[in-house]
């Protein structure tokens, strides 16, 4: 099986893993569940380095494989309406009950400002109070705008280099992504964010957690580097490593990113190992080699996995609410894995009520007149058009 016909199942299935660490790292970090301190201690030691790489992971994985299935013969409007019937109709959905649990369980009132959050506009607001208002989470949906909107120009750079040119381009890309957080320290802060104190939990402060974190053009480096990734694995370039070994690598960077000032704790110090492991992926399954992940109960999980994220901090958050206070430790686990269950009872409820039924209707591609989107020479046949959005969210 060619790299450009495989579907590449198993990067489905591993969304669900990726989604459920930033679940119990919210749960255990923020969530107050555990009575224990100790356990809390514990927990919070072994989850807390996994946060952050998730969502390295997720903006890595869609520009992966987004640029896997880019099409010579797209459009601009066919990719953007694609994209944005995906994001927007799960995003205000959540969005809008985020609002109102938030003026009806708390008393926090719905501004005018808030339109900018519906907008996914406000993670470009140098002001943390704005980007993490409502779904505190939909923070990284505003960046995933950006990489929809940006992908059809930079994709038609990327396949513009040479093959040689492929892990040279990759490598400059993590060195810039190894570099943002100097930048952070250079550029003065906004100010609403100039106060030194740092984020709690956090080895930040809040204009390094803006900038190095939230900020749009700078995520972006990752949606980047997942495009050229794509391309290094349809040219048939092999890594030296198995995806045991990939996985093993990434095993010890996740142990020694503790080492590190908080700032490069953001991605710099996952993104490569990350990176390796989804070419690793790739490769194995391009050629044939199944795994865990590719089962269909995978695959369905990885599927409502984007709804998932945008629910699980609203489940974690008026659960607990609902629930009570805090627990022993068994009682604790108990209520996660109740929590688990109702998030993704939810998830498949929005994920068949609203995101597939939406894209059926307005995200098919249909027969158009318009110039291509990336007007170069043809390549091999590309997978089926629905991979982007069975994988990318």
């Amino acid at each position: 099986m060619s790299a450009n016909q495989s579907r590449l199942t198993s990067l489905t299935g591993t969304r669900f893993l990726a989604v459920m660490t930033v679940f119990l790292y919210h749960a255990i970090l923020y969530g107050g569940f555990f009575s224990s301190a100790e356990t809390a201690g514990i927990l919070g030691t072994v989850i807390a380095p996994g946060g952050f790489p998730c969502v390295v992971f997720f903006f890595v994985l869609s520009g992966f494989v987004l640029a896997w299935s880019a099409r010579s013969a797209d459009t601009v409007p066919g990719f953007w309406r694609r994209r944005l019937v995906k994001v927007f109709p799960n995003h205000l959905v959540t969005t809008a009950a985020a609002f109102l649990l938030a003026a009806i369980v708390v008393g926090t009132a719905i501004t005018p400002g808030s339109v900018i959050n519906f907008a996914l506009l406000h993670s470009w607001v140098p002001d943390l109070s704005v980007g993490f208002r409502g779904n505190l989470i939909s923070w990284s949906l505003s960046c995933e705008l950006l990489f929809y909107l940006a992908f059809p120009f930079v994709m038609a750079l990327v396949r513009r280099i040479p093959d040689r040119g492929l892990w040279l381009t990759a490598g400059g890309l993590v060195a810039a992504v190894w570099l943002v957080p100097t930048l952070a320290g250079v550029i003065p802060p906004s100010a609403a964010l100039a106060n030194p104190a740092v984020t709690p939990g956090l080895d930040l402060t809040m204009w390094q957690h803006w900038f190095v974190a939230v900020f749009p053009p700078v995520r972006m480096l990752e949606f980047v580097l997942g495009m050229v990734l794509a391309r290094i694995v349809q040219t048939g370039r092999r890594l030296p490593l198995s995806v045991g070994g990939t996985v093993a690598v990434g095993i010890a960077f996740y142990a020694l990113t503790p080492l590190f000032p908080g700032p490069y704790r953001i991605a710099a110090t996952t993104v490569a190992p990350i990176g390796l492991i989804l070419v690793a992926l790739a490769t194995a399954e391009a050629d044939g080699v199944r795994s865990v992940f590719s089962s269909r109960v995978m695959v369905f999980l990885g599927e409502i996995t984007f709804a998932f994220y945008l629910l699980h901090w609203l489940v974690l958050d008026y659960g607990h609410r609902l629930l009570g206070t805090t627990w022993s430790t068994p009682a604790a686990a108990a209520i996660l894995l109740l929590l688990t269950g109702v998030t993704i009872l939810l998830s498949s409820g929005l994920y068949f009520g609203v995101e597939r039924p939406l894209m059926r209707r307005f995200g098919s591609s249909r027969r158009v007149t318009l110039a291509p989107v990336i007007p170069i020479p043809a390549k091999p046949p590309t997978p089926p058009t629905e991979l982007p959005d069975r994988l990318a969210g």
